[in-house]
């Protein structure tokens, strides 16, 4: 099906979600467009709405402690645009299946970088740092080829870890707006 026709239905493996009519960039406000939670692993599945605090999302879980988690990563975040463009590219990606917990329209994610703040709806986040691409999320490219959201190798590609500042609940749809930096 053609990603670009109005209100078009996007289908990923275990998945499906409609993707509103494209607004002007210049009107284009940035919103939550999934929330994804797991028991452990990937894919994260969709939820509506779920409560955040400096844990992280309430039902999600992360079984390799070590590198995921903790309160410096409560939370994983990234661009629905860059999951279209990498889908485009024919990895079988959206949302949730790279492990983000939160997946964000019509923020320019260049901007997205350790120390920038975000209001997520109610809750207020801090980016603390670039993920590094790990063996559990391989099977969704090309070749296996996980780097291809590494910062390293494609900066301004990688999701990114956050601190929660201010706890609340989130949901699809609610709005997300750069805040600024920490220093």
């Amino acid at each position: 099906m053609d990603a670009r026709l109005p209100g078009a239905i996007r289908a990923f493996p275990q998945f499906a979600f409609v993707t509103p009519d494209p607004e002007p960039p210049s009107r284009m406000t940035a919103r939550v467009a999934s929330l994804n939670v797991s028991n452990g692993g990937v894919p994260k599945l969709r939820v509506p709405s779920v409560e955040v605090t400096a844990d992280g999302m309430a039902g999600d879980w992360q079984r390799n402690r070590k590198h995921h988690g903790g309160p410096d990563r409560a939370l994983c975040l990234y661009s629905l645009e860059r999951l279209e463009r990498l889908r485009e590219e024919g990895h079988a990606v959206g949302p949730g299946v790279l492990g983000e917990n939160v997946t964000i329209a019509g923020l320019d994610w260049d901007m997205v970088t350790p120390g920038v703040r975000l209001r997520v709806g109610a809750v207020l986040v801090e980016v603390t740092s670039y993920t590094v691409p790990c063996r559990t999320i391989a099977h969704a490219f090309r070749f296996r080829r996980a780097g291809r959201v590494g910062q390293k190798g494609h900066p301004g590609w990688s999701r990114v870890y956050a601190r929660v500042l201010v706890p609340g609940r989130v949901a699809e749809g609610d709005p997300v707006a750069l805040v600024g930096d920490a220093g």
